[in-house]
C-alpha cells in the first residue's frame, strides 16, 4: 500500500423508492442523477483519482459510473462492499425503517428482525476497503457505497463505538469522508457531495 494516498468513501445520493423492486436493485431518481451529473462535470479533487470501487447495488453503479467514464477510468465493482443486508424484511415503511436501523445501530451483535449485524457488516466493510487498498498503486482512490456501512467504516476507522449519531444524517445520501493511508483515520465527518465539485 503506498503511503499518504487519500480516499475517500461515497454514499449514492438521492433514491427512486419503489416497494414493488429489491432494494439492492433501486435506482438514483431524478435528484439523485442531477447531483451526480454536476460532480462529474466538474470533479473538483476527484481529479487526483485513479481508482473508483464501488458496491454492486444498481444505485451505487448509478452513482461511481459517471465519475468513472469523467475520469477515464474503468469500475470496479466488490460483491462484499454491498449495504448491511436487509433481505429479511425487505421494504419497509419510512417510520418503521427509522425503528429498526436504530436498533441495528444500538445493538450492534444482535440480527434485529433478521438484519445482518452491525458488526458482521461493519468487520465486511473493512475487510473489503482494506483488501482494496493492499493492491492500490498511485493516486487517490475512491469509494462509492452506502450510508449504513459507510457510517459503519467511519466509526472503524475513527475508532469510535458503533453508533448512529456518526451516521451521515438526513438528505437521501450523496455525502462522503476522506482518511489518508498515512494512519487510516478519517480528516473530517460527512460532507455533502456538493463539496467534492467545489472543492
Amino acid at each position: 500500500m503506498l503511503v499518504g494516498r487519500i480516499v475517500r468513501y461515497l454514499t449514492h445520493p438521492q433514491v427512486q423508492i419503489d416497494p414493488a423492486v429489491d432494494i439492492p436493485d433501486w435506482s438514483l431518481n431524478d435528484v439523485g442523477r442531477s447531483r451526480v451529473s454536476r460532480l462529474a462535470e466538474s470533479l473538483g479533487v476527484l481529479r487526483g483519482t485513479t481508482r473508483i470501487i464501488s458496491s454492486q447495488e444498481t444505485k451505487a453503479i448509478e452513482t461511481a459510473q459517471p465519475l468513472a467514464v469523467a475520469l477515464g477510468l474503468e469500475l470496479e465493482m466488490r460483491q462484499d462492499m454491498h449495504e448491511n443486508d436487509r433481505s429479511a424484511t425487505g421494504f419497509l415503511p419510512p417510520v418503521e425503517f427509522e425503528g429498526v436501523a436504530d436498533q441495528f445501530f444500538a445493538h450492534p451483535n444482535v440480527s434485529v428482525r433478521g438484519w445482518e449485524t452491525a458488526s458482521a457488516a461493519q468487520d465486511r466493510i473493512v475487510r473489503a476497503v482494506k483488501s482494496c487498498l493492499s493492491e492500490h498503486g498511485e493516486g487517490d482512490i475512491l469509494f462509492v457505497g452506502h450510508g449504513g456501512v459507510g457510517t459503519l467504516l467511519f466509526c472503524a476507522l475513527a475508532q469510535l463505538p458503533i453508533d448512529r449519531r456518526y451516521d451521515q444524517g438526513p438528505g437521501g445520501g450523496g455525502n462522503w469522508f476522506q482518511f489518508s493511508t498515512d494512519d487510516m483515520k478519517p480528516l473530517h465527518g460527512w460532507r455533502c457531495i456538493e463539496e467534492l465539485a467545489a472543492s
